[in-house]
């Protein structure tokens, strides 16, 4: 990433400075303004954050590239842990248990932490690799781009330019819409046709915003309460929860943590700064600068092991397991006269080898033949601090092995702080008025888009009348939205909202209670199978010894 930069001069202590472009903590820099210095070779040590979802692959080319830069990379840490080490949760009492929840431009991860005697220990982990702001940002795009289409017929994403525009204009409603209720597309000349410029002005509610993207918002459910079954926790076993991740300023996404957890989320800390903010601890921490009374324990965000006779995906190390983490097993092979196997290392969940990430292959030779069984081929994975991932697979007769390492706020002055509360104290009453009209047409925005939801569900408990009814009172509460009408909006939306109500009271006096016994029929006899544990196409296993520190 390109940024400006200023002659600093050599270190004097072992100031810690985190650089804005990346998540890095560099021990032993000189004290600079953020944004503002250059990188030194005194700059070498660094801890490097990444997301807890990173696969093993992903985590080995972020140390090299740390590498490539000149740094010595001391750690890498989960972005979850480094946001609680920001917030201070390890100095406060009576807190054992806490959420982070992540989502950041491209990529959500939740994290259950459990701390006690200055120990973080990541219980357990998920999220998605494919989830974050930009998606927010996409589907506003493409909003904008059919509401332009049905205007003046051009469909705007075939124009590069007009694309990149539309882009930025949504990334920056998007940001105005979680501090606002609407708010205006401005995009002048956004394209050309041969009768002149066009220009995009169209108005946005957050009612509608949160319509348009209540399925990404839905796509965090499911990880968290994944998270918290992995952890074997209820939301009740939650003490606190952390909201990391510029996205999370989003209110639908607040909504949505507080309707799992049924805790307000703490945003003390800027979203964007808490993850660099925390790995400058704990570089302080592995330097001695801020002590050495903390103690990260990562985990494993997926399970990690081998291919195994039919394509099957053998475990050696669980997800969630604590790294550092070593575990060893012996197999065997699986033909007469067998001199190699090959190792195929695997990370995932799905039972089926195929199902999973390959993170490396590679060959053991030279095993002497012998009936299959006899030989003794003991695999080991072994699990550094950082998650890199180093497997060996050695023949205990001959003692020759083969190993591979997986590689694959603002600052405002006291008399602009003054201002701006004595600014908001003359307008209070104007943006008081401003406010309600904008709550009112987003309640009605909002309610017409639930009674179409509704209608769509429960169109055949109703008659047609009332049907006819509904749809007409909606379609005048449209009228009066696009009048901007408010008094007409008001009336329009109580007598909605009136009607609607009795409505469904009365379907749901009319539904009756359904029931019924469970029955289990057919339900098979459990099987004892003869299982002697092959693996691989190429050899079997035959016993196991597990070797775990952490």
């Amino acid at each position: 990433s390109s940024m400006e930069t200023s002659k600093v001069p050599p270190p004097k202590s072992n100031t810690i400075i985190v650089c804005r472009f990346s998540s890095l903590s560099i021990p032993y820099a000189k004290e600079a303004e953020f944004g503002s210095l250059i990188i030194l070779k005194t700059f070498n040590p660094a801890v490097i954050t990444v997301p807890a979802y990173f696969t093993d692959s992903q985590r080995q080319p972020t140390k090299d590239a740390g590498k490539i830069a000149g740094l010595n990379v001391l750690r890498i840490i989960n972005e979850p842990t480094a946001a609680s080490l920001a917030y201070g949760i390890d100095k406060e009492e009576n807190l054992h248990t806490i959420m982070v929840f992540d989502l950041g431009g491209g990529t959500f991860d939740v994290s259950i932490l459990e701390i006690g005697e200055g120990v973080f220990e990541v219980k357990a982990t998920n999220g998605n690799n494919h989830l974050g702001g930009d998606d927010f940002d996409e589907v506003i795009v493409n909003y904008l781009s059919d509401q332009f289409k049905k205007d003046n017929g051009i469909y705007l994403r075939k124009d590069k330019m007009a694309l990149k525009t539309l882009r930025e204009g949504a990334e920056n409603t998007k940001k105005e819409l979680s501090s606002t209720m609407s708010t205006s597309i401005n995009l002048p000349f956004i394209t050309a046709t041969q009768d002149g410029p066009r220009h995009m002005n169209v108005d946005l509610t957050r009612a509608k915003f949160n319509e348009i993207t209540s399925f990404l918002v839905d796509k965090t459910v499911d990880p968290t309460k994944k998270a918290l079954a992995d952890a074997k926790l209820t939301a009740s076993d939650i003490d606190k929860v952390i909201l990391v991740g510029g996205s999370t300023r989003t209110p639908a996404v607040q909504d949505a943590v507080k309707r799992i957890t049924n805790k307000e989320p703490h945003k003390g800390i800027n979203p964007d700064e808490c993850v660099a903010l925390g790995a400058a601890i704990q570089g302080g921490v592995l330097t001695g600068e801020f002590g050495k009374d903390i103690l990260l324990v990562d985990v494993t965000p997926l399970s990690l092991g081998i291919e195994t006779l039919g394509g099957v995906f053998t475990k050696l190390i669980e997800r969630n397991t604590r790294i550092p983490s070593k575990k060893s097993q012996i197999f065997s092979t699986a033909a007469d006269n067998q001199t190699a196997v090959d190792i195929h290392v695997l990370q995932g969940e799905r039972q089926m080898a195929d199902g999973n990430i390959t993170l490396g292959r590679f060959q053991l030779s030279g095993i002497p033949p012998a009936q299959r069984g006899i030989p003794q081929i003991e695999v080991t994975f072994d699990v550094d601090a950082n998650g890199i991932v180093n497997v060996s697979a050695k023949d205990k007769g001959t003692g020759k092995e083969q190993k591979i390492t997986i590689t694959a706020s603002t600052n405002l002055s006291d008399d602009e702080i003054e201002a701006k509360v004595k600014e908001a104290e003359k307008f209070a009453d104007e943006d008081k008025k401003k406010k309600e009209e904008i709550e009112l047409k987003n309640n009605a925005d909002n309610m017409v888009y639930q009674i179409e939801k509704s209608m769509n569900e429960l169109g055949d408990k109703l008659s047609e009348e009332e049907k006819t009814s509904v749809n007409t009172k909606k379609d005048d509460l449209k009228k009066a939205l696009e009048n901007n009408n408010i008094e007409e909006i008001k009336a329009k939306l109580e007598t909605l909202t009136e009607e609607f109500n009795k409505l469904a009271q009365k379907i749901y006096q009319q539904a009756s209670p359904e029931g019924g016994e469970n029955t289990a029929e057919g339900q098979p006899e459990s099987q004892d199978a003869d299982n002697d544990g092959v693996v691989d196409a190429e050899f079997e296993e035959v016993d196991g010894d597990d070797d775990s520190q952490s």
